[in-house]
């Protein structure tokens, strides 16, 4: 599994018009699942996201993580990041899950992130989404979990 985290100052997610989670100070996690992801990697992706210290301490260092600071977490569900980029000008997608499977690690990955915090908004697995965010620093991190040694 792959999360594409942000530190965030805002972010939100809209289908149709209409807000499907909004949060302020906290992580932005775009969230993709390749094929052959299992609960295994959802639960390491959750820890991940969960404990990585993107937010500044007193002394200004980033030594704090999402629980340490209580901020708030947006998942978004984004099949794009498992595509294959290496070669030509247009990605494949013969790495990432079915939509059964990405559909199912998704809400499996949201399910483990509300056992460990309350500030939990996502946006809507298949959708079109527009997404807004206010990157704080730009802080940007790509974390991966592989089911693939």
């Amino acid at each position: 599994m792959i999360a594409l985290i942000q530190r965030v100052t805002e972010a939100k997610v809209e289908v149709d018009g209409r807000i499907t989670g909004a949060i302020g100070r906290g992580i932005l996690a775009l969230i993709g699942v390749e094929r052959g992801d299992a609960e295994a990697q959802a639960e390491r992706l959750v820890e991940r996201v969960l404990g990585y210290r993107i937010f500044p301490d007193a002394e200004g260092k980033m030594n704090l993580s999402l629980l340490d600071i209580k901020g708030e977490m947006l998942a978004v569900p984004q099949f794009t990041l498992a595509a294959d980029t290496k070669k030509g000008t247009r990605p494949g997608f013969s790495s990432a899950a079915s939509p059964e499977d990405g559909r199912r690690m998704f809400e499996r990955f949201v399910f483990l992130l509300n056992q460990k915090t309350s500030n939990v908004k996502t946006g809507q697995f298949g959708a079109d989404m527009k997404v807004g965010l206010v990157n704080d620093g730009p802080v940007t991190f790509w974390l991966q979990t592989s089911a693939h040694p």
